[in-house]
């Protein structure tokens, strides 16, 4: 519904889908840890087999199935179940396709942190293990080889469609090699590489990541394009290369640490050499883009001083590093891009 038109004819429609919509999103985040459509990624089942299959109880099952129905995520046919195309691609998670994974970091972890969201807007203090006096999220995920697999996943599930569209729509056949800084898995990294063979590529994170990132790249026969580099943005100068791309990473901190990031992306690069940032850039009139909008209330609840910008915001910060010409394009959905030439 338009402004214009709840303007005109007053209902209480939006609102209570709005204020109702964790129950949708809970049923979702409950079928991909149950593993629904990877089970029906198999084939279409009857209720009795797909609940025994699930393990669901006789009294919840039919409804929370119909309501995946309801909602768009399973077709049902003659009482049969199976996934839509858009399940069956990206819910099953024995598909390289597969986006869950930030969908489960989702459910074991913001779901219960967003309930302290008041809190954190009275407090200005992040809402999730620290608000408990426990170890800083980051420390914990790293400590933890199983939670730190989950959390690089999703890192890819949430940034694939962008690493594809910049793959596409920036001019690479200019460029020979690239850094992805705080690169997770390597899927963005390995996404423009599959999509332009002549280029050679580094990711760069804490050494934890390295054996996943080597997985990862070897599964999809990059091997010999792409390498790992160990180290940390806040200790040491980052990896020279053509083209420095940063993923989801400014927003995690407050604007003094955004802003030496910045400059260290500058050292780095050659004369002519660019830098991408992408993630869910606010719009600047700060009113459209409303996920990029919630993301930044979600670095309210993950981070000490983190927060998510308008492209006004990130070419002014680029512009005061010394690059001299800036630009924003949009790539898929909420996400953006800000690319700066040195």
């Amino acid at each position: 519904m338009s402004a214009h038109a709840a303007v005109e004819h007053p209902s209480p429609d939006h609102i209570i889908q709005t204020g109702l919509a964790f129950w949708p999103a809970k049923i979702l985040l409950s079928a991909v840890e149950i593993g629904v459509f990877s089970e029906l990624a198999h084939g279409p089942q009857e209720l009795d087999k797909l609940r025994g299959r699930l393990g669901l109880h006789p009294r919840a099952a039919r409804d929370f199935l119909d309501a995946l129905v309801a909602l768009g995520f399973l077709h049902r046919s003659n009482g049969t179940y199976s996934n839509t195309p858009s399940s069956d691609l990206f819910l099953d998670r024995h598909k390289p396709s597969y986006m869950g994974g930030v969908l489960e970091m989702a459910n074991h972890r913001l779901y219960g942190y967003w309930s302290h969201l008041t809190e954190g807007l009275r407090t200005g203090k992040p809402q999730n293990e620290l608000r408990d006096g426990d170890v800083p999220v980051f420390e914990a995920l790293y400590a933890d080889p199983a939670r730190l697999r989950e959390f690089l996943a999703a890192m890819s599930g949430i940034s694939r469609g962008s690493a594809m569209a910049i793959a596409a729509q920036f001019p690479w056949s200019n460029y020979g090699t690239l850094v992805d800084i705080g690169t997770a898995q390597g899927d963005t990294v390995s996404q423009i590489a599959l999509a332009h063979p002549h280029l050679r590529g580094i990711g760069f994170d804490l050494p934890e990541v390295g054996p996943i990132f080597e997985e990862y790249v070897a599964s999809l026969g990059l091997s010999e394009r792409l390498r790992f580099v160990p180290g940390s943005f806040f200790e040491s100068p980052l990896p020279q290369a053509d083209v420095v791309v940063m993923g989801h990473i400014l927003h995690d901190w407050d604007l003094a640490t955004k802003k030496m990031l910045i400059r260290k992306a500058f050292d780095a690069l050659p004369s002519g050499g660019a830098y991408i940032v992408y993630e869910a850039i606010i719009d600047n009139d700060r009113s459209a883009n409303a996920f990029g909008l919630m993301m930044s209330l979600n670095m309210l609840i993950e981070t000490p001083g983190g927060f998510d910008y308008t492209g006004a915001d990130c070419q002014g910060w680029m512009r005061e590093a010394g690059f001299r010409e800036t630009r924003v394009e949009h790539l898929v959905g909420p996400a953006s891009m800000v690319i700066a030439i040195k």
